[in-house]
């Protein structure tokens, strides 16, 4: 059998993280998904997202017949610190989107949206189905 043997030059090795320290630099700050649970009752849809680091002044909610969509504009900065010199600073700006069709259209007079602590909560009733006329013929 043949033996292999990795050459390694000796220079490299002697220099090889002397004039650049390695750091790590695990990053947190990825595109945020929203996260949502839906129940359906009787009359109406319960939604709840979570969509946390948002001002609820950036979140939208368009209803079109059955459609929901949920937009948010995301805004999240991380600067690590050590003393007065900064090690790593990173950012995300951008905007997440999700958009689901309901088994029924919404009322989307009656439906209401609230934001606490990061989940956006909506109730979305259901549109009454107008019953049919009977028509009598004479």
């Amino acid at each position: 059998m043949s033996k292999l043997t990795r050459y390694t030059n000796p220079v490299d090795e002697l220099f090889r993280g002397f004039f650049v320290k390695p750091m790590d630099l695990p990053s947190d700050l990825t595109p945020q998904q929203i996260k949502m649970d839906v129940k359906e009752q009787d009359k109406s849809y319960e939604v709840h997202a979570e969509i946390p680091g948002v001002k609820k002044e950036d979140i939208h909610v368009e209803i079109d017949g059955n459609q929901v969509s949920i937009s948010a504009e995301v805004r999240q900065d991380k600067e690590v610190k050590d003393g007065e010199r900064v090690l790593r600073s990173e950012r995300y700006f951008g905007q997440v989107s999700r958009s689901f069709q309901l088994a029924h259209d919404i009322d989307e007079a009656a439906a209401s949206a609230s934001f606490k602590d990061g989940v956006l909560a909506l109730s979305l009733p259901k549109k009454t189905v107008a019953g049919g006329k009977r028509l009598t013929i004479s």
